[in-house]
């Protein structure tokens, strides 16, 4: 099986992590409206996988896509 350079798995959860480009092409938002989104909690934060690189949990990128849909239909599904 081959990894896509923007998305990986971990170990035993069965959780894949996004990087950047996979959660700019995944929300329409770029990267300074993530990082403002983190800084001012409406966008969830990323998970530090070292020095330079960060991902993004999957699950917290659909949920926060579901919860923006919701929204915009006034709070129904």
């Amino acid at each position: 099986m081959t990894m896509n350079a923007t998305e990986s798995g971990t170990q035993g959860t069965g959780e894949h992590l996004l990087r950047l480009p996979a959660v700019e092409a995944r929300t329409g938002l770029r990267k300074s409206a993530i990082y403002a989104g983190m800084k001012a909690g409406t966008f969830p934060a990323c998970i530090k996988l070292g020095p330079r690189a960060a991902a993004w949990p999957l699950s917290h990128i659909e949920a926060w896509i579901a919860e923006r849909v919701r929204n915009s239909r006034g709070g129904r599904s």
